[in-house]
């Protein structure tokens, strides 16, 4: 075993441990476990700064902060927070009881994807007279960060006035160590009755980092994994016309527990864009910029291919900053100068220093991933 395996056995030990002396009320004795945990977790990361894994040791480190200064909070106050209400609140507040302001018209291209979830979630909603088989309500969407994944799950909500709970999978660990399973029924029964009124839609991003199977991990993620499966099986039951969706974005497809998979009814996949959609966002983008007149931006989307629609956006973002930044740089009163038109020279300028955040490997696999789970 190399000393990284065992140091990765070691943090394994301690969480473990911490989780079960959590569950007994040995509070004390948790905190020092975690505490163990968390120095071993950041050491695993000090010794391989490279590692795709760091970002789950660190991601686990931080959770354990928050657990243990909820434990030495809870110690000092004889309050706890059942007693303050927060497991009663703490899903209430996480509401968005207006949908996000976001249209179709605010995404550009996408059109398979659209189409595949206004199919599955906006006209059920509408007409379920029609659906005497029920309809999906488990939506995966997929691809690569920056293309659109937040934005749709945002545009459906909107579309169908639904209330909209956008859920974080990290913070889930982090808040929820210790009695998530308990949480996430909690979550659901939530929903539930908010759907009563009107459509809700549990949004979970970085699906991976809750759902996804993985060399290390504590029981408590298998735990949350397993409640999931049983509640997303109770809303998915045609029997039961529940207005109550789960959509789920991820960076990491292949990563997903295989059950997981077959729950979401919809997997969608959310690519780059194309040629025609990289110019239609470079329109969005600059038609609130003064442009000069040599800016081509035909051209400009030709150079970009392999970029993200939040690719393009910083692209236009850095061009903006590049130009206004003159203002400040010369000694002018700055205050009633105005900037220069922007040009083409501006965007090659700042393209030359960019890369697409997209690897071209990552794009094969995404497609290979679709091929073999698609469902439309």
């Amino acid at each position: 075993m190399s000393a990284l395996q065992e140091l990765e056995q070691i943090a394994l030990k301690y969480a473990e441990q911490a989780v079960m002396l959590d569950r007994q009320g040995k509070k004390e004795l948790a905190i020092e476990a975690y505490q163990k945990a968390i120095e071993n977790l950041i050491r695993i990361a000090r010794i391989n700064p490279g590692s795709e894994l760091n970002r789950i040791y660190l991601q686990r480190a931080d959770a354990y902060r928050n657990r243990v200064a909820v434990l030495k909070s809870s110690l000092m106050s004889p309050a706890t927070a059942e007693d303050l209400g927060e497991g009663r609140t703490a899903f209430e507040d996480m509401i968005l009881k207006e949908p996000p302001k976001v249209t179709w018209d605010d995404i550009v291209g996408l059109e398979d994807a659209k189409k595949a979830v206004k199919e599955a979630v906006v006209y059920p909603s509408l007409r379920p007279d029609l659906f005497p088989l029920g309809w999906p309500r488990g939506i995966l969407l997929f691809g690569p960060p920056g293309c659109g994944k937040t934005l749709l799950a945002a545009a459906v909500a909107n579309e169908i006035k639904a209330k909209f709970i956008p859920v974080d999978a990290a913070s889930i660990m982090s808040k929820w160590l210790g009695e998530a399973e308990q949480n996430v029924a909690r979550l659901f029964n939530v929903a539930r009755r908010e759907a009563k009124s009107s459509p809700v839609i549990i949004f979970i991003d970085e699906l991976d980092s809750l759902m996804g199977v993985r060399r290390f991990e504590v029981g408590g993620e298998t735990r949350v994994r397993n409640q999931f499966l049983k509640e997303m099986d109770g809303i998915i039951d045609k029997k039961n016309p529940i207005y109550v969706y789960v959509i789920g974005a991820t960076n990491k497809p292949w990563d997903l527990d295989q059950a997981f998979i077959r729950r979401f009814q919809k997997r969608i996949y959310v690519p780059p864009p194309n040629y025609n959609q990289r110019l239609e966002t470079f329109r969005l983008y600059t038609k609130f910029l003064k442009l000069a007149s040599d800016v081509d931006l035909a051209e400009l989307a030709r150079l970009t291919e392999g970029f993200s629609g939040s690719d393009i956006m910083d692209v236009c973002q850095s061009v903006q900053l590049k130009v206004n930044s003159e203002i400040f740089e010369k000694n002018v009163d700055y205050s009633k100068a105005e900037p220069r038109a922007i040009m083409m020279r501006d965007f090659l300028e700042v393209l030359g220093k960019r890369k697409p955040s997209i690897p071209k490997e990552s794009i094969a696999q995404y497609e290979v991933w679709f091929n073999e789970f698609k469902a439309l």
